[in-house]
């Protein structure tokens, strides 16, 4: 038996990357986990072929055909596990969208409108919108119930562009906020922050000769194992409300993925790169531009 044994999770955004890699993790430790997103199909990076990872791994994996851009098929998600179980133990928000093509750099004024509605509207709003449906089934669940949030550096740091770094950061606020609406009913909300991540759009990137960090870059089955890991742990009350590196984590939980290699610290990676606080009282500090690994970019 697993240690999440009887759970019933959703973790939002599977069809590949993170959210894959995740639903992999809940699995190994005997999990139901309905995957979510749009792809659907025998093939690599569709929600069946992550449901089928799932079942394989040791759980019980559920594909549910989703855009988390319609308000109106979130919820059909949460009707479905209601009906079906009448509870929810965890949900993982991880979906996103990735702009095409993807804004790797350049001013806010050089990117479409559009890549606001991919980075927040689908990173951002569709957390919000899948934990108020989510939220009345984690109340009946029986176990630790847990919102897990998928977030990134980018809220600590400038990355990449304005609506990407200003969707993390609004993430981990929610976060934040969420916990402390959610704790007087005894439901944990934390966020997982990874570094770089060896995720297939990245590998894709490498190949095109992007510069992106491969080198002792986390996995998704290596984030989905921290998952896994953090929901399962007595005191993960104890987290609520904060961020938490998912590489440190996995130090502390002594997780390896899927080649029984360890990731190097992100905290690490990052800790020479300005944080974005606009509540500071010093002037502005203008940083070159971070690539993917932390680093200054090849210009």
């Amino acid at each position: 038996m697993g240690t999440l044994d009887g759970q019933i999770a959703v973790v939002t955004g599977a069809s590949r990357g993170i959210g894959r890699g995740v639903a992999i993790g809940l699995g190994e430790q005997g999990a139901t986990v309905y995957v979510t997103g749009r792809s659907i199909g025998d093939k690599p990076r569709t929600i069946d072929t992550t449901a089928r990872e799932v079942t394989e791994a040791g759980g019980k994996g559920i594909a549910i055909q989703t855009d988390h851009f319609d308000d109106a098929q979130i919820e059909a998600v949460f009707t479905q596990i209601k009906d079906n179980h009448g509870h929810l133990d965890i949900l993982v928000n991880n979906v996103f969208k990735i702009p095409d093509p993807p804004a790797w750099e350049g001013g806010f004024w050089e990117h479409p409108v559009s890549i606001w509605d991919d980075q927040v509207g689908i990173g951002l709003r569709g957390h919000y919108v899948a934990s108020w449906h989510a939220a009345p089934l984690l109340f009946e669940s029986a176990n630790r119930p847990i919102i897990i949030n998928i977030t990134s550096p980018a809220g600590l740091v400038y990355l990449f562009n304005s609506s990407y770094s200003v969707g993390k950061a609004g993430l981990d606020r929610l976060t934040h906020d969420m916990a402390l609406e959610l704790a007087p009913k005894n439901v944990t909300a934390l966020a997982l922050r990874p570094g770089p991540t060896k995720t297939e759009f990245i590998e894709d990137q490498a190949e095109k000769g992007i510069q992106v960090a491969m080198d002792g870059a986390e996995t998704p089955i290596f984030i989905g194992r921290v998952a896994a890991a953090v929901i399962a742990d007595p005191l993960h009350h104890e987290m609520t409300g904060r961020v938490h590196w998912s590489s440190e984590l996995g130090i502390g939980y002594q997780i390896t993925d899927e080649n029984g290699e360890a990731p190097v610290s992100a905290r690490e990676r990052f800790k020479e790169a300005p944080r974005a606080n606009p509540y500071s009282d010093e002037p502005l500090q203008f940083a070159p531009r971070l690539a993917h690994g932390g680093e200054e970019r090849n210009n």
